[in-house]
């Protein structure tokens, strides 16, 4: 009776989403582990109930779709820490760009390169193709190049907790320090999830890294095309 209930409610998946990312931040502030990501928690308990509970996920998706209507609107409020760093932005301008350049070409040749050495037939390589920018437009990408776009999500949820675990520390061990650069490399290649992170490290960081999701974004939609032609 309780799995035909919460198959048939309506609030099921947006409640049980919320509640596991609220369980996820409140593991995250008790234990301070930078392994703890909030989200990363979120995933695994939701599948745990869905796993005890016998609710197919099918059921699961028609409540926690709701919670998707917010991307846009979240990402759009990444322009209000860019707005407050604008000065920093026309300043170093020249070193963004470049920077972003590079970053989204290393994100292309790692693929590629990961593809040749696996042996990816192009549906599976069409797939990663987009797995640093934000989810609208690696979906997107994805299903344009005649890759899986659920794989694609998924792949793209994968670089983003990685990147908001890993980035602060490989970024400390390289020795870079300089806020922009830190925003620029973050925003590059773990998109939005990592860009929380930068968020949490300093205003600059996070208004570079925002500013790197968009045109990272950008520059995948113009090239991924012209790698997806490497491997037919």
């Amino acid at each position: 009776m309780i799995k035909d209930f919460l198959t048939q409610s309506v609030y099921f998946g947006v409640g049980l989403s919320v509640l596991a990312y609220l369980a996820g931040i409140f593991i995250k502030r008790k234990t301070k582990s930078p392994l703890a990501n909030p989200l990363l928690i979120a995933i695994i308990l939701v599948m745990l109930v869905l796993g005890l509970t016998g609710v197919g996920y099918e059921s699961y998706k028609n409540g926690a779709q709701f919670v998707s209507y917010l991307l846009t609107p979240a990402t759009v409020c990444l322009a209000v820490p860019l707005y407050m760093q604008f000065e920093q932005l026309k300043r170093h301008w020249k070193a963004i760009v470049a920077g972003v350049a590079a970053g989204a070409l290393t994100n292309l040749i790692f693929v590629f390169l990961l593809a040749l050495l696996f042996r990816f037939s192009h549906e599976q390589y069409a797939t990663m193709l987009p797995k640093s920018v934000t989810t609208a437009i690696g979906m997107a990408v994805s299903e344009e190049l005649g890759g899986i776009p659920s794989v694609t999500v998924a792949s793209i949820i994968l670089t983003g907790i990685f990147g908001n675990i890993a980035a602060e520390h490989i970024l400390n061990a390289v020795r870079v320090r300089e806020p922009v650069a830190r925003g620029i490399a973050i925003g590059t290649g773990a998109h939005a999830i990592g860009t929380a992170r930068a968020l949490e490290l300093g205003e600059t960081e996070g208004a570079m890294s925002s500013l790197a999701i968009v045109l990272t974004g950008i520059a995948t939609v113009i090239l991924a095309p012209l790698f997806s032609a490497l491997i037919t």
